[in-house]
Order: structure tokens, then sequence, then C-alpha cells
């Protein structure tokens, strides 16, 4: 399969996405998007593969969104009605896709600004390197956050910094993007794909069955305040589990002294 604007690779268990417009420090399109869900589709569908990383060609992870094929287009009348109810064409749901995906590793490689910054607040691990740059430039645009982010924000970073953060419209560092945990990890570039590829590794020697389930429970119990109904839904997931092959398998494999083999 051949993309447009995004590159698609297999390292060992872990697919990696590069969003591939250098020339325009990956500034985000409609065909973009449309080539992200596909490319996270096959990972998912792959069995080879047990977590996905994103990263950008060149020296930027994502300038946000293209200006002229965006924003302009738009102000002209080329709309995408389905997108207007979640923010990516054809009425993708960015954040489900993401929250029922394998384990996501954004390998943030410079600026990550506007979508480009909103867009991997799902993900599961946010990896930066010390040359990256994030901003939520929404207001300056005469917009508002999308994507979910104004939920996944604030779980990120609290209440109190999310609001800062999107009404100053500010670019932070690296640094201070590791500080607030906006930022998981944050290390040297040259380590940057190196970190990222470890973890997918790390992750992708567990089931991606439970892996998805955990995946969901966080999402959905996250917010939640009632422990009653939380508990109750782990262990009916719980029980399921405990059916499975995935488990039989880690149990024989302890108990023989051996290595769980899951993929």
């Amino acid at each position: 399969m051949s993309y447009e604007t995004i590159l698609y690779d297999v390292d060992g268990p872990v697919a990696v996405i590069t969003l591939n417009r250098p020339e325009r420090r990956n500034a985000w399109t409609r065909v973009m998007s449309r080539e992200l869900v596909e490319a996270f589709e096959r990972a998912n569908a792959d069995n080879a593969v047990g977590a996905i990383v994103l990263t950008g060609a060149g020296k930027g992870f994502c300038a946000g969104a293209d200006i002229e094929q965006a924003f302009k287009a738009r102000i002209d009348g080329a709309e995408d009605k389905k997108e207007e109810e979640t923010g990516m064409p054809g009425g993708t749901d960015w954040a489900d896709l993401c929250r029922r995906s394998k384990p996501l590793i954004a390998a943030v490689n410079g600026a990550s600004v506007g979508v480009g910054a909103t867009m991997i607040l799902p993900f599961d691990v946010i990896v930066a390197s010390e040359e990256a740059k994030f901003g939520m430039f929404f207001a300056k645009m005469g917009l508002v956050p999308e994507l979910g982010s104004s939920h996944f924000l604030e779980r990120r970073v609290g209440f109190g910094m999310a609001n800062e953060l999107c009404l100053t419209a500010r670019l932070i560092d690296a640094k201070e993007a590791g500080r607030i945990r906006l930022a998981d990890h944050v290390v040297p570039a040259g380590e940057l794909l190196d970190k990222a590829k470890a973890l997918g590794r790390e992750i992708s020697a567990n089931p991606d069955r439970q892996l998805r389930l955990i995946k969901g429970l966080l999402r959905d119990h996250g917010p939640a305040s009632d422990m009653l109904a939380v508990q109750k839904r782990e262990g009916a997931v719980l029980k399921d589990c405990y059916a499975s092959d995935e488990h039989k398998e880690a149990v024989d494999a302890f108990l023989n002294k051996r290595p769980a083999v899951f993929r």
C-alpha cells in the first residue's frame, strides 16, 4: 500500500508511521488524516504488530493544520459535513480509534502544535525529543481545541494547566512539557526513535487482546466516580480474561519457568 503524506514501516513487533511532509513541517491535511486512519487499521489487523509508533520526518513533528489546504479550503466552501461532528474527514472518531487501537506511542521530534498536539493526546505514551515544542494554538487562529483534546489534555496535565495552555496559546519547550507531564519521557534527539521503539517492544511482549481491554478500562474509568460500577466492569472483563488462551499461556509459562509467547 502506498501513501502520499505518510510512511509505513514495521520493525520487529513495532509499526512505525512517519508523517511525511517535511517541506511543510508535516502540516496536517485531509489526505494525511485519511491515510493515518488507514495505517492505524493496517497495524491493528497485523498479528505481528504489537505497538504503533508515530513520528515526523525532518525537523518538525506536525506544525498543525495546513492553513491553505485545511482552513482556507473550508472558508472557500470545500466542506466535509461529517467532519463537523468529530473534526476528522468522514466523521472518523479519532479518540475512539486511538483508544481501541494497539498501544500508541508518539515520538515527537520537533514542533507539535494545534492538531499536531491534539492528535497525540489520546495516545498511551508520549516521548519527546529535547528539541520538541508543544502549543495549543487554537485561540490564536480564532478556534477551539478538537479531537477530544479538551478532555485528554486536562487528564494529562490537570485542570489549571490545561486552561493556561489553551488560553495563552503559547509555545512550550520539551523540558516544560516533561515537567507538566504533557510528555511522559524527554530524551536527546538522537535517542528518540530508539526509546519509542524500545517501549513498543516492551509492550509488545504482552497479549494484544488484554492490552486493548486495559486501554478501554483506563479510557472509561479515569474520570469515573462510581467505584462500585468501575469494579463491576473490571470484574466482568477479568472473568472473560480468566477463560482466555492468553491467560492460560501466561500461567503455563510461569509454572514451567519459560517465557510466555503471545505473538
